[in-house]
């Protein structure tokens, strides 16, 4: 009588622990540029970091954490709106042991689709190496949970990619004349991004990817570093959101594309370019009093140079749309992540991240039954 007992027992044991990963297989795994970046810059050598203050003077802590923002940034709204932990950077040496369960944010300002673009950061980790070192996390992952769960738990996670406008703002237009404008037409130019995008977008599916949200670039032209630079009148930069405007439809199209090839709904594409547009055009119905002028900085919009100690400073951070010359605020960043949950097609194609989890959870339900 005993053995079946022991049996019952062990097989009950088996059966929870594999509940228990599944209970935490809704990993966050989070790619791209300084939108979305917690940290990971600080681990490197580069220019391009938000580690001093007055960044993160909203945060929980009151201190910098490397996010590009007075607060939390993009991912880390989304993991609170869906009852989960921010994700932690993947170079911080506290991402170790069960941790590493809940997934990674792999992203690094400055970076672009294009290896060239950010060259002036130096040290930054670009789109290959992101992707590399996500490789290199489920290698990790699997010596602690095995081959087959940790392909579920990434089969299962969300992921949030956002790469695309250094490569105008960085690359293309960095410079009059630049290497890049020289070599391609401005819409040669987006076609050629889009094509490379879709290459990376191919290789996160082939490294199991499968819920994926793609965000396009914002309104390129209207944040307060362009207008600084570029805007005599303090109306949005006319080439930039000709850029803008070419690269988002395309990049709808090429998911579209790529779903298709693939035969499901694997990528769905944020359309950040509404979602800042409502509070830039009208930023008094949002509980903005500016969407011009950034709370850090200095110069004409507060646009020139970096956020740093010495810059002007808002008072009330949640009544600017804009942080700094170039990252939307936290509240700014609420209102893009509601869209994100929430939003109808105009802002959302494929399905809004509500529909994306509920996929998601009818397959770890599926999962968990035939177990």
């Amino acid at each position: 009588m005993d053995f079946p007992l022991a049996t019952l027992i062990i097989g009950l044991v088996l059966v929870l622990g594999t509940l228990a990963i599944q209970a935490e297989a809704r990993a966050f795994f989070v790619f791209g540029d300084s939108l979305v970046d917690s940290g990971n810059n600080n681990y490197l050598l580069t220019s391009a970091r938000a580690d001093s203050p007055p960044y993160g003077i909203d945060y929980p802590s009151r201190r910098p954490t490397g996010r590009f923002s007075n607060g939390l940034n993009i991912p880390d709204i989304i993991s609170e709106s869906i009852g989960e932990q921010p994700v932690e950077p993947y170079l911080s040496p506290s991402l170790e042991g069960d941790r590493l369960l809940n997934g990674a944010n792999f992203a690094s300002a400055g970076i672009g689709i294009l290896n060239d673009t950010g060259i002036q950061f130096i040290n930054i980790i670009r789109m290959p190496n992101q992707l590399q070192y996500f490789q290199q996390y489920q290698q990790r992952v699997s010596q602690r949970i095995g081959d087959a769960q940790t392909q579920q738990l990434v089969n299962q996670a969300l992921i949030l990619i956002t790469v695309g406008g250094n490569d105008f703002v960085n690359n293309y237009y960095l410079v009059p004349y630049s290497a890049r404008s020289r070599q391609y037409s401005l819409p040669d130019y987006v076609r050629y991004l889009i094509s490379e995008y879709k290459k990376i977008l191919m290789r996160l599916y082939d490294l199991g990817a499968r819920n994926v949200l793609v965000t396009g670039t914002g309104p390129l032209g209207c944040v307060p570093a362009e207008l600084a630079q570029r805007s005599p009148d303090g109306s949005c930069a006319a080439e930039l959101q000709r850029a803008a405007n070419l690269f988002n439809p395309q990049l709808v199209q090429m998911v579209s594309q790529v779903n298709s090839e693939i035969g499901t709904d694997v990528f769905f594409a944020v359309n950040a370019y509404r979602m800042n547009m409502d509070f830039i055009s009208n930023p008094q119905a949002y509980g903005f009093v500016t969407s011009k002028i950034a709370c850090c900085g200095q110069g004409a919009y507060n646009g020139i140079g970096l956020c740093t100690v010495l810059s002007n400073l808002c008072p009330n951070r949640d009544i600017y749309a804009f942080w700094d010359a170039f990252h939307p605020s936290e509240r700014a960043n609420r209102y893009i992540v509601q869209q994100i949950l929430r939003g109808s097609a105009d802002y959302m194609h494929h399905g809004n991240l509500s529909t994306v989890l509920t996929t998601i959870d009818s397959r770890i339900s599926a999962v968990a039954s035939r177990t």
